[in-house]
This record gives structure tokens, C-alpha cells and sequence, in this order.
């Protein structure tokens, strides 16, 4: 399949721009892939598809306050530098990006905070819009990392044309997130109150947790035609033993495995045993899933709906199959749901 084949025009007023009222109260369209129907329900419905000794594979990473304002010296420029990832606890060096990066050259020296509390130099240049900072600060590094997280801001995406609000720092963050690391949300586990997962656990539906530190390398557009030749970034993945255990029983009882969300689909289908099971991991992974695929593991998922042209989107076309996830896209637009983060969900049965 082509670029071309994930293009539709999105009206402007679909984009979400606050998240639902209350979290499992979204509107969830079911799409069955066997019948080839659609239902129309909402987010806290889910639990009639599933039963006991079902299993939900949650992404339980944890989005950190990424984004940061500070002052160019000299000129007092503002620049926004978007941290991605640490790449040395010791030596506070930080891979980021900054905005506008015409201004930011190396030896650029950045303050933070309206007391200049933090300051960074740039020491690298790593892509058009990507530096290398290293922080300067004399205090330890616990409360170095403090201070990021006093002067940053919750990432909401670029898309959202609004002013962040303290709203966001606790609705941008699924109710089970926990390792730190991501600087986007798995946005389908946005859906989950907890009451629903209770609900869920009393039914006896098992949940099993895997770590994937999202980075914005998965909202990457896709620039070429032939998708084999689109390199996904690569995004930090930890999968333990006791998910894998969950997994791989409910799988040989041949009970359901419903996959929260692109991200968590694309952990499992990172390590997976030439037996189909699910494999422990620690360390990277830049699996890109699009059309022809064959899955291992989940047979359901529940997602949001995505951007054209975007590798959320693709996968989604894999597993639900290319027509029948262009009907749900086209019932969407006409039925009005919402899109992206704060948008409204999609569970493929």
C-alpha cells in the first residue's frame, strides 16, 4: 500500500480540543471485523465485549512535563525547547528540540525560570530543529530533575491551538501511568476511569502492563510514497516477565487479548517467539506495522481516531483491513466524532 491510500480530508471543527467530561463517557465506535458492522456506544460500554480471563495490555508509561520556555542570552530571544530524551544522568545532557531553531547555534547558552534557575548551552547540533543542551546546575540530581518538572509544561500537542491548562497535567496522563518517560500520551488508555477499570477486574478481564516511553517520533508524518522505505524512530520498551506470563496463558485459553492503544500493540508485536508467545524485552524498538501484517498475539484493540497520512493510522488499516477501517473513518466524519488525543475511541473486535 501506498502513502496516498491513508489521505481524507478531516473538518477542522472534529479535532478535539478538551478532553470528554468524564473520562469513560467518550463516545466509542465498535467495528467488528468478522460481520463487518459498526455500533455506535459509549467509552464505558467496552466491558460488554469482554468476559473473564480476558486480558487488556496497558501501556503504563508516564508523561513527563516536556516542554519549557527559556531566554536566549544576550538578545532574550524565547525559545522552546522540548526535551525528548536524557542521554547522560551525570552530565545533564538532554537530546531536545527548539523552536524557532534558525536562532540556536552551538555555545548558545538558555535560561530558565523568571529567576534564570536553570541555564543550558548548547553543545550539538543533531537534526534541523534537534540540540544537544547540557544543564548547568549545581544542586543534586534528584532535585535537578525537580526543577525540570517545577519549569516544565504538559505537551499537549501542537495541533491543540490552545493555552495549556492545569486540567491538562492530570487528563494528559492515563489513571494507570507510572514509569516516566514519555513525552506523548498513549492517548486510547485516556478512556479508562477507575471505576472501569474496577468494573473491569471484578468481571475478571486481567491486565497486563508494558512500558513504552512514546516519543514523537510516532507522530512523525510520513514523507514517502513506498512505506517501506519510512523509518520510525526508535522509542525506549520494557516488557516483563509477569506481563509475558499474563499474556501468553490467556492466549493458550484462547481467551481475548485487546491491545490499549498503537503503542501497546506495537511493544508486543516487538518481541515476539517464533511459538507466537509474548517475549520479555528491555531496550528499543522502531517497529513500523502497516499493510499486509500479520498480528501475533492481541485479536482486538481499542484505539483513537488518528491523523491522514499518520503510522497510528496505518496500523490500524492492518489490523482492522484497509476498506473496512475506511468505512469506520467515513461513518466517523458523517456521525461527527472526535479525533486525536482528547478525541473520542474505536474498539476493533
Amino acid at each position: 500500500m501506498k502513502l496516498s491510500h491513508f489521505n481524507f480530508n478531516l473538518p477542522a471543527e472534529l479535532l478535539a480540543e478538551y478532553p470528554a467530561e468524564n473520562r469513560d463517557e467518550s463516545r466509542l465506535m465498535v467495528v467488528n471485523r468478522k460481520t463487518k458492522t459498526i455500533e455506535h456506544k459509549l467509552f464505558k460500554d467496552v466491558i460488554d465485549y469482554f468476559s473473564d480471563g480476558d486480558v487488556f495490555i496497558l501501556n503504563n508509561t508516564k508523561v513527563f512535563p516536556a516542554r519549557m520556555y527559556g531566554n536566549k542570552e544576550k538578545t532574550g530571544a524565547r525559545i522552546e525547547v522540548f526535551l525528548l530524551r536524557e542521554l547522560n544522568a551525570e552530565q545533564r545532557l538532554w537530546d531536545v528540540l527548539v523552536d524557532p531553531a534558525r536562532k540556536i547555534r552551538i555555545g548558545n547558552k538558555l535560561y530558565f525560570g523568571d529567576d534564570d534557575s536553570l541555564v543550558a548551552e548548547v553543545i550539538d547540533n543533531t537534526t534541523s530543529r534537534g540540540r544537544t543542551l547540557r544543564f548547568l546546575y549545581d544542586g543534586s540530581y534528584e532535585d535537578f530533575r525537580m526543577k525540570l518538572l517545577e519549569l516544565g509544561e504538559t505537551p499537549i500537542p501542537k495541533y491543540i491551538n490552545r493555552e495549556v491548562t492545569d486540567e491538562d497535567a492530570e487528563r494528559y496522563q492515563t489513571i494507570y501511568a507510572k514509569e516516566e518517560g514519555a513525552v506523548a500520551a498513549p492517548t486510547a488508555g485516556l478512556h479508562f476511569s477507575k471505576h472501569l477499570l474496577k468494573r473491569l477486574e471484578i468481571k475478571g478481564v486481567n491486565f497486563a502492563e508494558v512500558t513504552l516511553h512514546v516519543g514523537l517520533g510516532t507522530f512523525n508524518p510520513v514523507e514517502v510514497e513506498d512505506l517501506s522505505k519510512h523509518k520510525m524512530d526508535s522509542e525506549e520498551l520494557k516488557i516483563t516477565q509477569e506481563a509475558c506470563d499474563i499474556v501468553n496463558e490467556a492466549k493458550a485459553k484462547k481467551k481475548k487479548i485487546c491491545c490499549v492503544g498503537t503503542t501497546s500493540m506495537r511493544s508486543i508485536e516487538s518481541s515476539v517467539s517464533s511459538q507466537g508467545t509474548l517475549n520479555p524485552f528491555e531496550g528499543w524498538t522502531n517497529k513500523f506495522i502497516f499493510p499486509p501484517y500479520d498480528f501475533s498475539i492481541a485479536d482486538c484493540m481499542i484505539t483513537n481516531f488518528h491523523t491522514p497520512k499518520s503510522t497510528l493510522l496505518m496500523m490500524v488499516s492492518a489490523f482492522c483491513g484497509h476498506d473496512l477501517m475506511k468505512k469506520a473513518y467515513e461513518e466517523a466524519i458523517k456521525e461527527k466524532y472526535k479525533f486525536y488525543s482528547y478525541g473520542d475511541a474505536m474498539l476493533i473486535l
